[in-house]
């Protein structure tokens, strides 16, 4: 098979007739950018709606008994607008009365919302004079609603037989007997990496309207640098902390097929963007750190007890009553006779009571304290594990910014630290950690 990408525009990059122009130009300007993943048309200013946002308002509507007309009106316009402006022979309007109609027939919520890509394949398709290809003809689910990826591969082989270049729409597949499916929200992300692990890609391209991952929240940060590489480990720990750039599914389809994915921005092509990279790959620059990302709005519970490292199944029985109390556990650090729990607030809510009773009953701790109002701070970067004095930096960063350390606590791996700090005192950490290690 010849050379190609794969190449998924989000929302932002397909939401009016100037975005689409954008596209093509992208598209053309590489013959391997064979396959093209459209989402559906996003916000084009502030108060804007999306599309997926009306179809799911209009199928609440419809569900209600409620007329859905001014809503699906709306709609209408966007994509009747599109296609005057991009002078598409597709015919737009008859597809729109016919998804009306099954929304009014009572068409599924899943249905409903997967048509938003749907009607932006069609369009994106003919604007390219690449061939349409409903993603719910090569995307399988099982009836369980997981991805049936042996399934999937088959009927991307045999549908493309033949076909140089395809528009496949994001987000949605359908089960074996046709019922529409859609992944989570953003799930566009997944179709891509999907094709591009069926279609043996060399390249995931995903353009969105950012030039890629920055080393820390610009909302904190004036003006981060911008992250060049990144590893599949180093991703996860960053975007699991909050730095979110694409789909955290999106990685799974591609990542053990060692296709590397490059995160563009289609309003600046010409940027570089972030390469997202296998594991193994050898380190390629100078730094130290990756990248810094943090939350706020958890809670800590520290159990202490004399000799616990002697007393079997302490550990177990901490995490099964969490589970019995259907709380998550985030973070886990401990020492010889304590062991700290770092639950996020929204897990907790009003359980707190019933799990410090839990706790006494089963474990009977010597003490038992709880420290609310914590925020998650991690620092992730290959090179950490083999650089000297990284520990030193961190730390001198959040005393020279009067940071005071709540928790500390390194992974295995040694691709990062976790520093708990008060939420009070989150942004002056994330600017000292990112100051140590820049200037």
């Amino acid at each position: 098979m010849d050379t190609l990408i794969v190449a998924k525009f989000g929302g932002s990059s397909l939401a009016n007739s100037e975005q689409f122009k954008k596209v093509k130009s992208i598209v053309c300007d590489n013959e391997k950018r064979k396959y093209v993943i459209p989402s559906a048309p996003g916000k084009r200013f502030d108060k804007d709606c999306k599309i997926t946002d009306l179809l799911y308002l209009c199928h609440a509507h419809a569900e209600n008994g409620i007329s859905f007309d001014d809503v699906f009106k709306h709609i209408e316009e966007r994509y009747l607008t599109l296609a005057l402006e991009l002078e598409v022979k597709v015919d737009i309007k008859e597809q729109l009365e016919g998804i009306k109609e099954k929304i009014r027939e009572g068409a599924s919520a899943e249905y409903t919302a997967s048509r938003g890509e749907y009607l932006n394949g069609l369009i994106l398709a003919d604007y390219l004079g690449y061939e349409f290809i409903d993603a719910a003809e090569v995307i399988r689910f099982k009836n369980y609603g997981r991805l049936d990826l042996e399934t999937t591969k088959n009927a991307l082989e045999g549908r493309m037989a033949g076909v140089e270049k395809a528009v496949i729409p994001g987000f949605y597949g359908a089960t074996i007997d046709g019922t529409i499916k859609t992944f989570s929200r953003g799930g566009s992300d997944i179709t891509g990496a999907i094709i591009a692990r069926c279609v043996d890609a060399e390249l995931y391209e995903n353009w969105t309207d950012v030039s890629g991952f920055l080393m820390a929240d610009p909302n904190i940060v004036d003006n981060p640098k911008p992250i060049e590489v990144v590893t599949y480990k180093e991703l996860r720990e960053l975007s699991y902390m909050g730095a979110k750039v694409l789909h955290e599914e999106s990685i799974f389809p591609i990542r053990d097929a060692g296709i590397p994915i490059n995160i563009k921005n289609t309003n600046r092509p010409k940027d570089k963007g972030t390469f997202i990279v296998d594991d193994d790959q050898p380190l390629s620059y100078s730094g130290t750190i990756t990248g810094i990302a943090g939350k706020k709005h958890f809670t800590v519970i520290s159990v202490q007890k004399m000799l616990m490292n002697l007393e079997q199944g302490f550990g177990r029985k901490l995490l099964s009553i969490l589970e019995s109390n259907g709380v998550a556990c985030e973070n886990m650090p401990s020492s010889i006779d304590s062991i700290s729990l770092v639950i996020e607030d929204v897990q907790l809510k009003d359980k707190l009571d019933d799990i410090l009773e839990e706790i006494k009953r089963q474990c009977n701790p010597d003490s038992l304290e709880v420290y609310p109002n914590m925020a998650l701070i991690t620092t992730v970067g290959r090179g950490m594990n083999r650089t000297i004095g990284i520990s030193s930096k961190l730390f001198s960063g959040l005393s020279e910014g009067k940071v005071n350390i709540r928790m500390i606590n390194q992974g295995s791996s040694e691709i990062n630290i976790i520093v708990g700090v008060e939420n009070d005192d989150f942004e002056k950490a994330v600017k000292s950690i990112y100051k140590s290690f820049t200037s």
